[in-house]
C-alpha cells in the first residue's frame, strides 16, 4: 500500500512507536493521521506537529475503539489503514492479580479484536484496506520475567495471522509488527533486560521497518532479524529452544 493521501488511525500516539509511526506516515504524505492514545495531551502534541488530528481513546475500552473509529470515518472520511499500537508491558508469572491479567489482555489482544469488529465490514465494503497490529517478538518467542506480556503478545500474533488468512480476499491486508526492544515509556528502566540483548532500536527505526512492510503489504514487521533465527531454532528443536531460553531465565531471574 502506498501511503500517500491515504487516512490512518495510531493508537498509542503520545509517544514511542506510535509517535514514530504517525510522523512517518505524514513525511509519506498521507491525507491525515489521527494520532489517539490514553494521553489526550500527548497526542494533541503529536497531532499539533504533522498536522494532524488528535483523539483520547482508551484502547481498553471497546466503546471507545468504536467512537474512534466512527469519528474518524464521519470527519475525516475512510480509513485506509488503521495501525493498532497501543499496548502495556505487566510483569510477573501466574501469581498476577486477576485484575491485571484482564487489564493486559483487553488492551494488548481485545484492542485488535475489537478494531478489527468494526473495521474490518467498513473495509469489506469499500474493497479493501489495512491493519497494522503491534505485537512483539515476545508474541513469536516469549518474554522472561513477564508471564502477561508474552501470553497476551502470543495472542495478538495470533488474531494477526487469522485475521490475514481470513480477510486478504476481501482486500484487507494485514501486517503484525514483532520488535524487540525499543527505546519508549514502556521499556524505561528495562535497557540492561532480557530483550535488549540485540540491541534497543530508537522509534524511528521500527517506523522505517513497517512503511517498508506496508509498501510491500507483507505479514511480518522484524526490525530486529535476529529474531527470524530465532524462530527458526525454535521451531526445529522446541525442546533445545526452551532450554535455551531457561538459561536466560536463571540468569535474568526476575528481570524483564
Amino acid at each position: 500500500m502506498e501511503l500517500k493521501d491515504k487516512i490512518i488511525v495510531v493508537t498509542g500516539a503520545a509517544g514511542g512507536i506510535g509517535k514514530a509511526l504517525a510522523i512517518r506516515f505524514a513525511a509519506e504524505g498521507a491525507k491525515c493521521v489521527v494520532c489517539a492514545d490514553l494521553d489526550g495531551k500527548g497526542a494533541e502534541a503529536t497531532a499539533k506537529e504533522i498536522g494532524g488530528v488528535s483523539f483520547q481513546v482508551n484502547v481498553g475500552n471497546e466503546d471507545e475503539i468504536k467512537a474512534l473509529i466512527d469519528t474518524t470515518e464521519a470527519e475525516q472520511g475512510p480509513i485506509d489503514l488503521f495501525c493498532s499500537n497501543a499496548g502495556i508491558l505487566v510483569g510477573g508469572g501466574v501469581e498476577v492479580a486477576n485484575d491485571d491479567w484482564q487489564k493486559i489482555w483487553d488492551i494488548n489482544v481485545m484492542s485488535h479484536v475489537w478494531a478489527a469488529r468494526h473495521l474490518v465490514p467498513l473495509m469489506s465494503k469499500r474493497g479493501g484496506g489495512y491493519l497494522l497490529n503491534t505485537a512483539s517478538a515476545a508474541g513469536l518467542l516469549n518474554q522472561v520475567g513477564a508471564a502477561p506480556y508474552g501470553v497476551t503478545k502470543h495472542a495478538a500474533v495470533g488474531l494477526a495471522e487469522w485475521l490475514a488468512l481470513t480477510y486478504n480476499d476481501q482486500g484487507i491486508k494485514v501486517s503484525v509488527l514483532c520488535p524487540q526492544a525499543v527505546r519508549s515509556a514502556m521499556t524505561k528502566g528495562h535497557e540492561d533486560g532480557v530483550a535488549s540483548l540485540n540491541g534497543m532500536l530508537e522509534p524511528e527505526a521500527v517506523a522505517e521497518a513497517c512503511v517498508k512492510t506496508i509498501n510491500d503489504e507483507t505479514f511480518l514487521v522484524l526490525p530486529h532479524p535476529e529474531v527470524l533465527e530465532y524462530m527458526r531454532n525454535k521451531t526445529d528443536n522446541y525442546d533445545k529452544w526452551i532450554g535455551g531460553m531457561r538459561k536466560l531465565n536463571r540468569i535474568y531471574g526476575g528481570a524483564i
